[in-house]
């Protein structure tokens, strides 16, 4: 999509320091980051949002959480006494401020629920 940040990101037209990339997704460090390990995960293939995920996109679904733990792994938060947390937003209420599927991987302090 040629408006989209992130596809942008996935083309390298834009830059962003990728942590990550396999066939059908991309990893990248969020530009504001909320915690120690703050990294997006996004599919290469434009999907607006989770509310727009069909069974048609379900090998780009199921990359984009192989793609989170290997960033977990790879950041050292995988392990079960660290652990991280996955986030998706949908719509402006959620804050989800651009419209490409995505997946943050937040670690590397303790979280706190609910979420601030």
């Amino acid at each position: 999509m040629a408006d989209c940040l992130f596809c942008g990101i996935v083309a390298g037209e834009v830059p962003a320091e990728i942590v990550f990339e396999s066939e059908r997704a991309v990893a990248f460090r969020d530009v504001n980051p909320m915690a120690p390990v703050h990294v997006l995960v996004v599919p290469r293939r434009h999907i607006v949002n989770a509310s727009d995920v069909t069974s048609a996109h379900a090998d780009d679904v199921a990359a984009l959480f192989e793609a989170a733990r290997a960033v977990a792994e790879a950041e050292g938060i995988a392990a079960p006494e660290r652990g991280y947390r996955l986030v998706m937003n949908v719509g402006a209420d959620a804050t989800n401020s651009v419209p490409h599927l995505h997946v943050h991987v937040l670690g590397g302090r303790s979280m706190t629920w609910p979420p601030g």
